[in-house]
């Protein structure tokens, strides 16, 4: 992996999975988490980032002994052909039914929010048609992009958190643990499927510079992140109180249209253009590790081709669910529930499987030569 010709280096690495993770915080997925631990949610990315750190070690940990490799790639060398095969297509369709779902999330949240005259099915094949260009562009252009527009993106979201934290109460945020300790760790624990985008990544580990931007650029991004979900949902809290959160469908856009600048109105025109940014960006990098997962499943090597196919299918899939907004959130928490003992099992498995192997061991023979 020395060869960086067509690779993306930390700063891509890190604004990548910052706005594919941090944009989370803008959608139905803090309802989620305020639903089952009320005012005390703004604590469970804390959770959340306790039980990921092992798995996402031992990932990283496996895939630095295979230089070239990727997650795929690892899995079907460790398992063997036939099981190999079976744990990419459940990784396939977890990842597909993700980016169905989200998808239509975000084209809820624009076809309500924003542009309520405007059809539905033209706001979602736009999403993808941005979404498919940016993909076929390859992993270079999603990070430079990503990179160029990471200052402006979080410094909207640093002042719509200022001005929330400024007009809030923060006797919201008591009792600090809601309904108690355990009852946060344990609905954290069930969704700690929020952070297996970092599953994922593995997907284009033979994409980044070297296995030092890939570790470093990790756990900079994660610690990031787990900064930015903890404190933006203690913003939202201590400006609506979680009744009010549990009311709504998406408290990031309802903040940006509450929170006031003097006598300036309506600046929620202001944070839109930066959020539906970083939406393309976060689903031009879905659409490319689906194409590049799929094409491992059946050895195709020009998976980009695949890109206007799978879109296509997102669509007429995100589409069918009636009353969308309802039926999607729980669609969305069904997938967190069930996504999460594969992000945390899954690395486990492939730990044990290198070990049984030996492939540690031929690492450290290759380091000392």
């Amino acid at each position: 992996m020395e060869d960086s010709k067509g690779k993306i280096g930390i700063k891509e690495f890190i604004a990548i999975i910052i706005l594919t993770i941090g944009t989370k915080l803008t959608d139905d997925t803090t309802v989620i988490l305020y639903k089952h631990m009320g005012n005390a949610a703004w604590m469970s990315p804390i959770v959340m980032c306790a039980l990921s750190i092992i798995p996402i070690y031992l990932l990283i940990k496996v895939l630095t002994i295979y230089e070239s490799k990727n997650l795929a790639d690892v899995v079907k060398h460790l398992f063997g052909k036939f099981f190999g095969f079976f744990t990419l297509i459940v990784l396939w369709v977890t990842l597909f039914s993700a980016l169905t779902v989200d998808s239509a999330v975000y084209t809820d949240i624009i076809s309500t929010m924003y542009f309520d005259k405007t059809p539905t099915i033209m706001i979602y094949t736009l999403l993808m048609i941005v979404s498919v260009y940016g993909a076929k562009k390859g992993i270079e252009h999603i990070g430079s992009v990503a990179w160029s527009v990471l200052f402006w993106i979080k410094f909207s979201l640093l002042a719509a958190l200022l001005l929330t934290f400024a007009q809030g109460e923060i006797l919201f945020l008591f009792p600090t643990f809601g309904n108690g300790a355990w009852e946060i760790v344990k609905e954290s624990s069930l969704r700690v499927s929020i952070n297996a985008d970092f599953l994922y990544l593995g997907l284009i580990f033979p994409y980044i510079k070297n296995m030092k931007v890939y570790k470093k650029g990790t756990w900079i991004a994660f610690a990031i992140i787990v900064t930015e979900l903890s404190l933006s949902l203690a913003g939202f809290v201590m400006l609506f109180d979680y009744k009010g959160i549990q009311m709504m469908d998406f408290p990031f856009h309802e903040t940006i249209r509450y929170i006031e600048i003097g006598f300036l109105e309506n600046i929620e025109s202001f944070f839109f253009p930066f959020w539906l940014i970083a939406s393309f960006i976060r689903f031009a990098f879905y659409l490319y590790l689906v194409s590049i997962l799929f094409g491992s499943l059946f050895s195709i090597k020009n998976f980009e081709h695949l890109l206007p196919i799978i879109a296509t299918l997102v669509v007429l899939l995100g589409l069918i669910p009636e009353n969308p907004t309802f039926t999607i959130f729980k669609l969305r928490e069904k997938l967190l529930f069930i996504a999460t003992p594969i992000f945390i099992f899954l690395p486990f498995l492939l730990w044990i499987a290198a070990k049984f192997k030996g492939d540690f061991n031929n690492d450290k023979g290759k380091a000392s030569n």
